[in-house]
């Protein structure tokens, strides 16, 4: 039917708005359930603006859908028993992955966001797109194999992948990961025959993951920084994550942070990355004539212990926690956050040994007034947090979804 057919039917164009407002309040209070975890209707009506009945209406309809349940109740004052809702567990599912650029760790997700299995494929060495793509398929029909009863309630695979991840004007999505090596490459769409596939860079993930569920829940302007072999950042505005033009906003492992500086992995110089990157410390370490075991969270470690004792140590320390204060003292001046987020390996090392002082650091390269203006807080998660970031893509899918096409065969 036209849209100038539409217009000439009475009641249609009416129908259309009340249906979408519909769909609106109950993404609304989908989200809300999922994010609270655990909450009653009286507190979904009050912090969705909905009556009484609609919460009602709402709230029967998800668990009618398989998406909440009823959990219990606490005691009201003299009436009945309130009911406490939480997400469905096996309501739905979702895969979570971190693209590594030594491997892939693809994680299966209920929808209370419990990791209920995981698979990981890849080595100690560095792999081709080929090699990922490859070790993407193999886990992923792994993980199908060992859960075949909750596949058909499985709503997809999220990728958290190191790069740029810019989406096309047709909706499909390419990643540019200059800092590999690697030629810009479609997303992957191929490794499930049945599921569909979103992509995001990892910092991104991480952010969003902390948004929902950390530390970054409930804070309207912050910036959530991952620090490992790589370094990224993922910035909130409004409540909302920031993606830019093309959504690829929030780069900030290559702006610069000294002119004709060191050399970085994506081919200039002076980036955030060849300062604060793993490779970068532990090389600079090196030429201090530090001595350690591999190149990952022990190596960091034992770097961070030796600095109590040995002054070349504690020398490439006082230069990384310097570096790391005029890199996010910029980015304060730049967004005015109420809250600054360490996560990523070698961003939680950091936070665990030296906290007060990338605080200070980060104040004595930011306005005075910006300054007091944020606190300095580690994020929540571990080592899942960009997997666990990665399924909230598919789960926003979900809430976004009409509650016609659930599940559609």
């Amino acid at each position: 039917m036209s849209a100038q057919a539409r217009s000439a039917v009475p009641g249609t164009r009416e129908s259309a708005t009340v249906t979408s407002l519909r769909q609106q309040n109950r993404a609304a209070a989908l989200q809300f359930v999922l994010q609270e975890r655990e909450t009653t209707r009286a507190e979904l009506a009050r912090r969705c603006g909905f009556s009484s009945a609609s919460a009602a209406n709402i709230t029967a309809e998800l668990i009618e859908d398989g998406l909440i349940a009823e959990v219990g109740s606490v005691a009201s004052r003299g009436g009945r028993p309130i009911s406490l809702l939480a997400p469905r567990a096996d309501g739905a599912y979702a895969i979570g992955v971190d693209v590594g650029e030594r491997g892939v760790a693809v994680e299966l997700f209920d929808l209370s966001l419990a990791m209920v299995d995981r698979e990981f494929r890849g080595g100690r060495q560095e792999e081709s797109p080929d090699d990922i793509h490859r070790d993407l398929k193999e886990a992923v029909a792994e993980l199908r194999e060992r859960n075949r009863e909750r596949w058909p309630r499985v709503l997809g695979i999220g990728l958290g992948l190191p790069g740029v991840v810019e989406t096309e004007p047709d909706g499909s999505q390419v990643l540019y990961a200059q800092s590999l090596g690697w030629d810009p490459r479609p997303i992957p769409l191929d490794l499930d025959p049945d599921l569909p596939v979103f992509a995001e860079n990892g910092a991104k993930t991480q952010a969003r993951a902390e948004l929902w569920y950390g530390a970054a829940r409930g804070i309207e302007h912050a910036v959530v920084a991952l620090l490992g072999r790589g370094v990224g950042l993922g910035v909130i505005s409004d409540g909302e994550l920031e993606h830019g033009a093309f959504s690829s906003a929030s780069e900030w492992g290559h702006t610069k942070i000294r002119y004709g500086g060191e050399l970085c992995r994506c081919g200039q110089r002076g980036c955030v990355e060849a300062y604060l990157g793993a490779d970068a410390i532990l090389n600079s370490w090196r030429a201090h004539g530090g001595s350690f075991d591999g190149s990952g969270w022990q190596a960091v470690g034992a770097l961070l212990a030796a600095a109590d004792a040995d002054p070349d140590a504690a020398e490439v320390v006082d230069d990384v926690l310097e570096a790391l204060g005029a890199a996010l003292g910029s980015v304060v001046n730049l967004t005015n956050p109420q809250r600054i987020v360490v996560g990523g390996w070698v961003g939680m090392r950091l936070m665990e040994h030296h906290a007060d002082r990338i605080a200070a650091a980060i104040r004595r390269n930011c306005l005075d007034r910006l300054g007091d203006q944020f606190e300095l807080v580690p994020a929540t998660f571990g080592g899942d947090t960009v997997a666990l970031g990665s399924a909230l893509m598919p789960i926003r899918a979900l809430i976004e979804t009409p509650r016609a096409e659930l599940f559609a065969v």
